[in-house]
Parts: structure tokens; C-alpha cells; sequence
């Protein structure tokens, strides 16, 4: 039985109220929230998360291959994957791919595992964003997924799928541009309502099912009048969307992984994604749904935001620049260095010291046995709040953390306000980006308040 092993979604902890855009932009915004990536997440970091979370909710055995996909790398020319493979602590023989370049690649890559063999990690990541004041900025939201692919403790059984493809303009962005373009609605919505419907009636007919089975229906995708137009054509019960914005290339594993969260026992359920065509995906959830328990639900990230006013979330992504602190600017990471600490850099593993026993943050190259410590949560036992310290985003939170079972290291805070750490305060360990210099990012461990 080939399906789905593991699923999560993460979601950045930043919300950006749209009500508030007008009022800086002059036009633009509307109604409700936004999620939005910090100033130190990247895809790439979100990609860590989300696998993290995906690899804790199942039983199953490991990845052989780890496939990424965005649409906003954080590098060209060099596999973002990498670093995910990296954090994960997997085997070198575990092959870690890039498969990006456009938002079908995240479900073209799921397709491609669910047809394969062996276990595959399959990572969708994506940073949506556009001119201020703009409907791309307003409908767009960050976030990552995984689905963990295989053939044992398989939660949703793949019954069969198909796709369609066509050669037309809806939307693009050229290397190197900051925002997508798109051609005039009807006429993708045409395109996407035709190929949608073939797609659905051909994945009924390789799962040799009938439309009534299908009990729930996810459709997306970046064409949002194409997805609302089908999915009432459709006839079946729709999946409401996460609440956090549409979230690109990770959308489609997001709002998946969100339906997995309450599904039950016999339960079909079909994923629609328009782009550049169509792909159906139809499952049926198994009763190892009943052990399916994800370590961070999506109803939990959501409701888990905090606001971001729209200047801090321009200047985050670059468009509005703000006076750093007057101090020089982080220096370029050094590839060698960076290399003989691959597991502490990437994976957070500390070593035992040889006569206490105790981990020691750094390891020294003395220790003993390896620690893995990014899964240890920690206390706050001091902290300081630093306005002087370069930052992209200031002040900068240092504190020191006692880690249960052993282990203090002074460490920088995310995702918290300076005013609200508090000594005893409960803190986890997160994979972000510490900076980056001569296009090369410097990516390492923070703590953040430990979600509830």
C-alpha cells in the first residue's frame, strides 16, 4: 500500500493585518490576515520546520531521498535541499533534490513519490509576496509543508490520479524580478476550468471510483477564481482554506495535511491543483489514521499568530529600508568552517563531556558520544535585550538556556516581542538564517517560546 506516512505544515508566527495596508500604501489590502515569514525565515528554514514536524508524526522509517520544492530558493545554482538533509541529520546516501522552478513542481514532485518507491520526503516551501498595495501581496501568505511518502504506516492510501497539461500565459515572473505578473483572469479561468474537469474525470477513472465517493475535496491554486469556479463544478464538499493566505507552492501539501488532521477512517479525499494545468490526487484514509498525531496541528499554528505591523513586513522584505545599528555588518561564513561542524551548524548536536556526562554546547573535539539537542526544549535563565548589535530587524534578544536533561548555551531569541522574555521563561530550539553576506546565508539555531 503506497500513500502518506507523515504529514505537517508550518507556518510562519507572523500576521500581517490587511486592514492596515491601505493606509500606507493608498491602496490594496482588504479583509483578514496574512501569515508572514520573520526577517531570519527563508524557505529554506520553513522547509526545516515543516520536515521536522512530518518525520515526528509517524512511525515510519526515514527518508531514502529528500525532494524540495519553492519557488523562492534561497539559493540558485546550489541545492537548498542540502541544507534540510543537513538539519534532519540524515545519512549521506539519502539524496537531497531541488525540484522548484514553479509552483506545479510542488505537485508534480509529490506525484512522482507517490508513483515511485521507497520513502520520500516530499518539502514544499514558498514566500509569496508583491508590489505594496498589490492583490499578490494581500492574497498571498508563507509557509512550508511535508508529506512523508511510502509504503508502511500509510494514513492515506493513493487510489490513483491524473494529470493535464497545457501551453498558455497566466502567470509568470522572470530570474531576478521581485513580483509575478499575471494575464487577464477569464482567460486563465477558462484554461483551468476545462483542464481541471478532464483531470478529475481521469483520476476517477484510474482509482475506479465514482465522484459520490469522494467524500471532501481540496482545490488550489494561485488562480484563485479558476479554484472557486471548479471546485463548484465539482459537486463536492470543499475543504475550506487554511485562513493564513495562499501560501503558493506549499499550499496544496498545507491544506492536505490540515484535512489528514481531522480525517477519519474510510474517508476519500481529493486534491485539485491548478497550475499551469491540472494534477488530482485521490486518497483514502486508513485506520492508522486513529495513530496520526502531529506534533503541531495547522488549526494550532494558525491561531497562533502574532501581528506584524505593514511597515516592519515591508521592511522584512526589503522593499522599505530601515537605518540598521551603526555597527559593521556581519562578515561572509566561512565554507570550511562551516564544513568541519556540519552536524553542530546544521543538526544542533552538542557531545557529552567524557566524565560528567553532560552535553556540551559547542561540542568540543575532546567529547564523547553525540547529543542531538534540537529537539530539547530549554529554560531562560538570563537574558539581554541588545540595541547596539547589528540586526536586520533590532534589538536583538540574547539569553542563556538551561536545556532539560543538561546543557547551557547562550543563545539568540526569535519570534518574541523584548518586552515579553521573562527569566523561567520555557523556550525550543528553531532552524533560522543568522545573516547573509556575499550572497551566502549563515544558518544556525535560535530559541523561540515554546508553542503550547
Amino acid at each position: 500500500m503506497r500513500g502518506i506516512a507523515g504529514a505537517a505544515g508550518y507556518i510562519p508566527r507572523g500576521r500581517l493585518d490587511l486592514t492596515g495596508v491601505a493606509a500606507v500604501a493608498g491602496t490594496g489590502g482588504g479583509k483578514g490576515v496574512r501569515s508572514v515569514a520573520s526577517y531570519d525565515e527563508d524557505t529554506t528554514t520553513m522547509a526545516v520546520e515543516a520536515a521536522r514536524l512530518a518525520l515526528r508524526s509517524t512511525a515510519a522509517n526515514g527518508p531514502d531521498a529528500v525532494w524540495l520544492s519553492t519557488v523562492t530558493p534561497a539559493y540558485v545554482d546550489k541545492t537548498n535541499a542540502a541544507a534540510v538533509h543537513a538539519a534532519l541529520r540524515l545519512d549521506d546516501d539519502v539524496i537531497a533534490l531541488d525540484l522548484g522552478g514553479a509552483a506545479r513542481s510542488a505537485s508534480g514532485a509529490l506525484g512522482i513519490a507517490l508513483r515511485g518507491s521507497g520513502t520520500t520526503l516530499v518539502v514544499a516551501a514558498d514566500i509569496r509576496t508583491g508590489l505594496p498595495g498589490s492583490g499578490d501581496e494581500a492574497a498571498g501568505g508563507d509557509g512550508a509543508a511535508a508529506l512523508l511518502v511510502g509504503d508502511t504506516d500509510v494514513v492515506a492510501e493513493y487510489l490513483g490520479g491524473a494529470s493535464t497539461t497545457e501551453e498558455f500565459l497566466d502567470r509568470w515572473r522572470t530570474p531576478g524580478d521581485v513580483r509575478s505578473k499575471v494575464w487577464e483572469e477569464r482567460f486563465g479561468e477558462t484554461k483551468y476550468l476545462t483542464l481541471g474537469d478532464a483531470a478529475w474525470r481521469a483520476a476517477l477513472k484510474a482509482a475506479e471510483i465514482e465522484a459520490d465517493a469522494v467524500d471532501r475535496v481540496i482545490v488550489t491554486g494561485l488562480h484563485t477564481r479558476a479554484a472557486r469556479g471548479l471546485a463548484g463544478r465539482l459537486g463536492r464538499p470543499v475543504v475550506e482554506d487554511a485562513g493564513v493566505g495562499n501560501t503558493g507552492a506549499a499550499h496544496p501539501a498545507l491544506l492536505l495535511t490540515a484535512a489528514l488532521e481531522n480525517a477519519t477512517p474510510g474517508e476519500v479525499i481529493g486534491l485539485v491543483v491548478l497550475a499551469d494545468g491540472a494534477d488530482v490526487f485521490l486518497f483514502r484514509i486508513t485506520d492508522a489514521i486513529t495513530a496520526f498525531r502531529p506534533p503541531r496541528p495547522v488549526a494550532a499554528q494558525v491561531a497562533a499568530g502574532a501581528a506584524v505591523p505593514y511597515g516592519k513586513f515591508l521592511s522584512w522584505r526589503g522593499v522599505l529600508p530601515i537605518e540598521p545599528p551603526r555597527r559593521p555588518e556581519p562578515a561572509r561564513v566561512s565554507a570550511s568552517a562551516a564544513g568541519r561542524s556540519e552536524d553542530w551548524k546544521f543538526a544542533f548536536v552538542g557531545r557529552r563531556d567524557p566524565t560528567s556526562g553532560d552535553p556540551q554546547l559547542p561540542p568540543r573535539p575532546s567529547g564523547g558520544d553525540d547529543v542531538p539537542m534540537a529537539d530539547i526544549t530549554g529554560t531562560i535563565v538570563t537574558f539581554t535585550v541588545d540595541r547596539l548589535a547589528y540586526s536586520p530587524s533590532p534589538p536583538i534578544v540574547f539569553a542563556v538556556v538551561d536545556f532539560d536533561g543538561g546543557g547551557r548555551l547562550p543563545v539568540e531569541l526569535t519570534d518574541v516581542a523584548p518586552e515579553d522574555v521573562a527569566i523561567g521563561g520555557r523556550v525550543e530550539m528553531t532552524f533560522r538564517r543568522l545573516s547573509t553576506a556575499d550572497g551566502i546565508h549563515n544558518y544556525f539555531w535560535k530559541a523561540k517560546p515554546l508553542a503550547v
